[in-house]
């Protein structure tokens, strides 16, 4: 749009009554600085203003309403008596256009419209056009400001300035700016210097830079960068476009630096920032040296204090605020209420509130937010129905708040019942109300109720798909979550990264390749693969089994990060890939990367598998290096390492030095010992942590079963599962009841353990049928054998461990016709007995054998220095093969020749190759090692003088002197 360039200025009088009114919130003081002028001739725009149109519903009259709203009186002597002196000059119009706009009564407003439009010419209307563009843009009808404004034929500066006013105000900021665009390309057209912050706010809130660079220029350019609010207005915009340094070098560079508001501002910008200590220097050196604080300078410098370790100078601002007087004000006793919860003091936040004399809604979320975010989910509850009781109405906040606290206790009745409050007081309406019930009912488990509350929502959003999609998918529904997300790639709606990775994981769980990369093609048509959905399709790839994939991705990710690295290394482990999982840590650490909680309990787990001490020790060694402190998971995980790999001693050692040991810390060390056949130090530490006040779960009631039943202590198992049903109410699992059938079978109570799996309270599960076969074969015991042997077929016929068992049974008993129909039904099933294999690490590296292996390089020799330890085992200690535990139907000879090739013995050789004399020899074993090998072991720790400590499928046998751990009882 562009105007003549030809202005005639407006009088004295004019002049200062188009000064004394803003299009901004504050009042404008006169500066003579200011170049104020309208253009007079017609603009070439189609836009011609014969007449203000008013809306014809209104009279012409002036009516004034009874007083009911206290803005109508409040504003610089009163609406209703600046109505009563309209004298009919244009000055008074203007002025009570002016105190219509500062009361929102837009009501009033109107009605002087239609006054203006009879009373006076066209010519004089264009001034007050102005005003009511001002007036209309105040009230918050953008509409009607933009009408009037379009139909000005002549705009004035001020109308201009007005209209930019009235789209900030209004939430338009980029209309705002357009406007100021067009007013820049019209000749004569001032920027009138209180419209600068407006338009400044405007770049912020867009995150436009640029613009606001171009107006601190011109602001420098007419010498205007150096007034107070200007520069306080340049701070908030470069702050909120992420340019601190710019900020702090205005504030850095203002002469005078008395102006609280300048300080509020760049202290603002960094609490803002996330930049608390900054912040708090600011506010301190401000104490020393600035103006003295009001209450922004308070709240800005509370709102800094972000964690516990800002507690103690949370109150020495508290303390300030006392000293000065502040702190007895709402918002202020809010903020402290707000920092003590973020400090983890809630009994100082508590004291607070009970001391204010007025609570708002703040105040009450305040504290509410403060419960939930300590953990205090039941205090939080307790203290919405406190809020609630009295009348006060809880707002968006509250109700999410209290809502997610229900969800996080996982009390379903009380999430019910806030969702019966929300629908009684129709906040079911609201979104974020509905995204937080949703979240509720999945963490209760109970997906129906969470579908409901889903399909039940006005409106949804990404995050009520992403939320319901993760319910499912966390609640082991995963074909719900498949169906969810294909309606949302049918909608074409937006995905993110959240709702990917539940759906890859529900994927995962599924185990379904077609279904895996049908998602893998969906997020490269969408163009959504980065860093963090590669890691994802690493880890889901590497759980369905397809390494070559999860190989691919992982190399073609160019910034590899931890996580990256984290999921290779898993994916290889849970394919028995170990070596090469703790090759590609090794790799990760030499690319200078740092290890986190997650990948270093990720690699102590695979090397615990592998029962690879030197590198656990290795590890163990860099976590230390690294700073980490042994608590929690991490210190979890190496007890369990160290248990894994034979070294009790070190294990046990670690457990000590825990300072805060939990549950999970008294478990995993009473599973170590029960690993190691160690039952009565398992008792005695269970007692222990019962004495400590730590409650025991499932797991660790599991942990001491399991290691009674490998220690025969009988009699305290028994004692222990009532314990754990009576006292602490804890309904047995199906893995309960197999140690104690497991117990009852080694102390030869065979008719004993079946009648307990008859009485069982649940349907006896595979593994109890498991439990009581091994039992029967181990005592001999043909008739319930038979029974248990037919119940593990009929459960699971495609269970090759179990059907390999069953046919041990009946090859023990000479039934080789049994023996050959049930590896018939496994081969026609395409099922496969795992083979037998062991393995040994040595200089570092871990070495495999399986049975009768020929694959190892130094294969000649191995079988050359096991010919030698048995023929000195046989010639020194009498050994002879026990062919019994060949269960092949083939001559004797070949039985012989089939125990001398088992796995273990091929490790233990090797290791005496090459192992100085007297080092251990620590070897793991897949499968039960045989009876015959467990004699072997015996006496080659008798005649060579090796320790041997073995982990096989069962437990741990350490081997010493011609002895073994167990008593010849596993």
């Amino acid at each position: 749009m562009r105007l003549a360039s030809r202005n005639v200025p407006f009088s004295r009088n004019s002049i200062i009554i188009m000064c004394s009114v803003s299009a901004i919130s504050i009042s404008f003081p006169t500066c003579s600085r200011l170049h104020c002028s309208v253009p007079t001739e017609p603009s070439k725009s189609n836009l011609k203003l014969s007449r203000i149109r008013t809306n014809p519903s209104l009279h012409c009259h002036v009516r004034v309403p009874p007083p009911r709203n206290r803005k109508l009186t409040s504003c610089d002597g009163g609406l209703i008596e600046a109505f009563q002196r309209l004298d009919g000059s244009i000055e008074a119009y203007a002025y009570v256009l002016e105190l219509c706009g500062k009361s929102r009564a837009i009501s009033q407003g109107r009605q002087l419209h239609s006054l203006i439009f009879k009373t006076f010419p066209a010519i004089e209307l264009e001034f007050l056009a102005g005003k009511l563009v001002f007036m209309y843009g105040k009230c918050g009808s953008l509409d009607e400001a933009e009408k009037v404004f379009d139909e000005m034929r002549h705009r004035t500066a001020f109308a201009w300035n007005a209209m930019i006013g009235a789209y900030v105000s209004n939430g338009e900021p980029a209309s705002a700016l357009s406007v100021y665009r067009n007013m820049r390309s019209s000749e004569g057209v001032p920027v009138h210097l209180h419209s600068f912050p407006v338009l400044l706010k405007a770049c912020a809130n867009l995150g436009d830079i640029r613009t606001g660079t171009e107006l601190h220029s011109l602001l420098v350019k007419l010498q205007y960068q150096s007034t107070d609010f200007i520069v306080n207005a340049l701070i908030s915009m470069y702050a909120k476009n992420g340019d601190l340094s710019a900020a702090r070098r205005l504030f850095d560079g203002s002469v005078e630096k008395g102006d609280v508001v300048l300080w509020n501002s760049i202290m603002s910008s960094y609490s803002t920032s996330g930049q608390s200590l900054e912040t708090l220097q600011l506010f301190r050196y401000m104490q020393m040296n600035g103006p003295p604080s009001n209450t922004y300078t308070i709240v800005s410098a509370l709102t800094a204090c972000e964690g516990f370790s800002f507690a103690k100078l949370g109150k020495e601002i508290h303390a300030a605020a006392l000293k000065s007087s502040h702190c007895f004000q709402v918002f202020v006793c809010n903020a402290l209420i707000a920092m003590y919860t973020r400090c983890g003091k809630m009994l100082e936040a508590g004291r607070i509130f009970r001391l204010m004399d007025n609570h708002d809604v703040v105040t009450w979320n305040s504290l509410i937010k403060g419960y939930v975010q300590n953990l205090m989910y039941r205090e939080a509850f307790e203290f919405f129905c406190d809020m609630i009781a009295p009348g006060h109405k809880p707002d968006e906040v509250s109700l999410t708040s209290v809502i997610a606290a229900s969800g996080r206790l996982g009390n379903l009745l009380v999430g019910m019942g806030l969702h019966a409050y929300v629908i009684k007081h129709g906040w079911d309406s609201n979104l974020q109300v509905g995204n937080t019930l949703i979240d509720m009912y999945s963490k209760c488990n109970h997906t129906s109720y969470m579908g409901c509350a889903f399909l039940m929502m006005h409106e949804k959003d990404l995050i009520s798909w992403t939320t319901v999609i993760a319910g499912y998918a966390q609640n082991d529904c995963h074909v719900e979550a498949l169906e969810l997300f294909r309606d949302v790639a049918k909608k074409s709606m937006k995905t993110d990264e959240m709702m990917l990775g539940s759906i890859l994981r529900a994927c995962s769980a599924l185990k379904s390749m077609p279904i895996v990369k049908e998602i893998h093609c969906h997020i490269l048509r969408k163009g959504l693969l980065d860093t963090v959905i590669q890691n994802e399709l690493i880890d889901v790839y590497g759980k369905c089994g397809n390494m070559g994939y999860a190989t691919g991705i992982f190399e073609s990710i160019k910034g590899k990060d931890v996580v990256s690295w984290t999921s290779m290394v898993s994916s290889s482990a849970h394919n028995g890939n170990e070596n090469e999982a703790v090759e590609l840590f090794r790799r990760m650490v030499e690319t200078g990367l740092a290890a986190d909680s997650i990948a270093l309990s990720s690699i102590l787990s695979t090397v615990a598998n592998l029962s690879a001490l030197m590198k656990g020790r290795e590890i163990h060694g860099y976590l230390l290096r690294k700073g980490f402190c042994l608590e929690g998971s991490i210190a979890v995980a190496v007890v369990d390492m160290y248990a894994c790999c034979g070294d009790l001693q070190s294990a046990n050692a670690v457990f000590d030095r825990i300072e805060r040991k939990g549950l999970l810390q008294y478990t995993s060390m009473i599973n170590a010992y029960g690993m190691h056949g160690w039952g009565k130090a398992s008792v005695e530490l269970f007692n222990k942590m019962r004495q400590q006040n730590v409650s025991p779960d499932h797991v660790s009631f599991l942990a001491l079963l399991y290691a009674c039943s490998h220690a025969g202590l009988l009699d305290e198992g028994r004692r222990f599962l009532k314990i754990m049903e009576h006292e602490y109410k804890l309904e047995p699992w199906p893995e309960h009841y197999v140690c104690l059938v497991d117990m009852l079978g080694r102390a030869n109570c065979v008719l004993e353990a079946f009648e307990f799996v008859k009485m069982m309270k649940t349907e006896p599960t595979t593994e109890v049928w498991c439990a009581l076969l091994a039992a029967c074969r181990s005592h001999s015991e043909k008739e319930i054998g038979e029974i248990a042997a037919q119940r593990l077929i009929e459960l699971e016929p495609k269970n090759p461990g179990n059907l390999v068992l069953v046919s041990n049974v009946f090859a023990e008993q000479g039934r080789w016709d049994d023996v050959a129909n049930v590896r018939e039904k496994m081969k026609a099933n395409g099922l496969e007995k795992h083979p037998g294999c062991s393995w040994i690490e040595i200089g570092g590296k871990v070495h495999r054998f399986t049975a009768r292996d020929k694959s190892h390089p130094e294969t000649k020799v191995i079988y050359e220095k096991l010919s030698e330890v048995t023929r000195k085992l046989e010639r020194e200690a009498g050994y002879r093969a026990n062919t019994k535990y060949v269960l092949h139907n083939v001559d004797e000879g070949v039985k012989v020749q089939v125990l001398h090739g088992h796995s273990e013995r091929l490790a233990i050789a090797y290791g005496l190759l090459r192992t100085p004399d007297r080092a251990c020899l620590r070897i793991t074993k897949n499968l039960r090692v045989c009876s015959d090998c467990h004699t072997f072991c015996k006496l080659v720790s008798k005649l060579f003088r090796r320790d041997i400590v073995m982990r096989d499928a069962n437990r741990f046998h350490h081997f010493e002197s011609g002895l073994c751990s167990c008593g010849d009882s596993w």
